[in-house]
């Protein structure tokens, strides 16, 4: 029976607590505000974002790529800015980290994110609050669905894969964590993730 006693909360970071980093809806922002050719940004986006996140190029040389590959009329800082400025907090972070003070699990992050904007996120929103740990795609040179992004995860938690809950916003990333054996939970908004969470405190406690 103690092999089975859940031990780990896993959760993404974007779209379940924070917005995401940088979605297409903040690229199409972008290219609104500043004037670019959204599909050009997205096309050049899909190629190298991905090496972006597992720490394979800089926040700077993505943009390179992306943004200043000719000259524009407005600075690399003001584009920054605007980047980091579509990070906002989701009303499930402070729900979250009020209830972790007595939930007895320990709580680690599986989420892909570039190393500035993931860094600038956990400062920013005070993520240390709510996670022990951050399982980041731009620390590990890993990202999710790559199954070992979770099995690096649960090496670093000392579990086993019954032993461990996930929860994300995004559907494949759920079934990803399932096919390795871990419950895991589509989070669509803070009322259904809260029912789920206080029925495991519940079981974690009756354990």
């Amino acid at each position: 029976m103690e092999a089975n006693n859940l031990k780990i909360l896993f959760f993404d970071i974007g779209g379940v607590i924070l917005s995401n980093g940088w979605g297409h809806e903040s690229r199409e922002e972008a290219a609104k505000k500043f004037g670019l050719d959204y599909d050009e940004v997205n096309g050049l986006h899909n190629f190298i974002f991905n090496v972006y996140e597992i720490g394979g190029v800089t926040l700077d040389e993505y943009l390179d790529t992306v943004i200043f590959n000719h000259p524009r009329d407005f600075t690399r800082e003001d584009f920054k800015e605007f980047v980091y400025r579509q990070s906002i907090e989701l009303p499930t972070l402070k729900w979250l980290k009020e209830w972790k003070k007595d939930c007895g699990f320990r709580i680690i992050s599986v989420n892909n994110e570039g190393k500035e904007l993931n860094d600038y996120r956990v400062k920013k929103f005070k993520l240390h609050e709510f996670f022990d740990a951050f399982v980041s795609s731009c620390e590990v040179g890993l990202r999710k669905p790559d199954p070992a992004i979770w099995k690096l995860a649960m090496g670093i938690a000392q579990a086993q894969p019954n032993q461990c809950v996930y929860f994300d916003d995004r559907i494949m990333f759920v079934n990803a964590a399932k096919n390795l054996g871990i419950r895991a939970y589509l989070h669509t908004d803070l009322e259904s993730t809260k029912k789920i969470l206080e029925q495991l405190k519940e079981e974690n406690n009756m354990s």
